[in-house]
């Protein structure tokens, strides 16, 4: 916990130096620098991009705040941050956005986020009891699903690295999954853009299934894609998209 406490601070001191406090300054410094930025970014982006009727703003802050986090880019994470916020994500929900991406983009992301959210938090007075629990009372399992999961990791990888295999299945998906401050449909969300943000083409079938079994439709996912493009990269997109279309035609109906 000290060791935690330790890094978390020294994060925090970096963020305080290099974040920027005020939106309109950061679009001053960008005006400064890079004119057509400032125009893409406030007409297409924010002013277009954004106001697509098929993903709310609710779940394009979940989007972006999934792909900042999974890619360290903690500088325009305050302004999305709030946003989120603004836009009806709860804190319980963000702060388990960031505990779930601990396992999905690394221990270290997690934390940088934490740096960033806990300044956001304070400013908005999000107190204790807005967080979700430690150890909450967690969702029903699907026993035959998570068999079937578990049985084909199993015979792929389990005689070669059994560790991995263990705490897939006792921790992401007989605990982690099954929290319940985020929905299992938000939580996919989540996992699909940051295996996006990040070029994980390989787990993008899995994951992109299982969010559409948990309530993602066509449509919000193809969405979802498009709004990647401005924060992860047009190329890391079009990596991902013929993987999406198989899934999406080999879907069911």
């Amino acid at each position: 916990m000290k060791l935690l406490a330790a890094a978390i601070a020294l994060l925090s001191l970096f963020v305080a130096s290099s974040a920027p406090a005020d939106p309109t300054r950061w679009r001053d410094d960008v005006r400064k620098v890079a004119p057509a930025l400032e125009k893409y970014g406030e007409g297409t982006l924010l002013g277009d991009v954004w106001k697509r009727p098929d993903l709310s703003p609710r779940d394009r802050s979940i989007v972006t705040l999934a792909a900042l986090i999974a890619r360290n880019q903690t500088i325009e994470m305050p302004f999305y941050l709030n946003l989120a916020l603004d836009s009806g994500v709860k804190p319980r929900e963000i702060s388990e956005v960031i505990t779930h991406l601990a396992f999905y983009s690394g221990w270290a992301n997690a934390t940088s986020a934490v740096a960033v959210a806990k300044d956001v938090f304070a400013e908005r007075k999000v107190g204790a009891d807005q967080l979700p629990d430690a150890s909450p009372q967690l969702l029903p399992l699907n026993e035959a699903t998570e068999a079937d999961r578990a049985a084909r990791v199993g015979q792929q990888f389990g005689a070669a690295v059994p560790g991995i295999v263990q705490y897939t299945t006792d921790v992401l998906f007989r605990d982690l999954w099954l929290r319940p401050e985020l929905a299992p449909r938000d939580r996919s969300l989540v996992t699909v853009s940051a295996l996006i943000a990040t070029g994980q083409v390989a787990q993008i079938p899995y994951h992109l299934n299982r969010a559409m079994d948990n309530g993602l439709t066509q449509s919000q996912a193809a969405e979802a894609i498009t709004h990647l493009a401005f924060y992860v990269g047009w190329p890391n997109v079009f990596s991902a998209l013929p993987v999406a279309k198989e899934v999406f035609e080999k879907r069911p109906g």
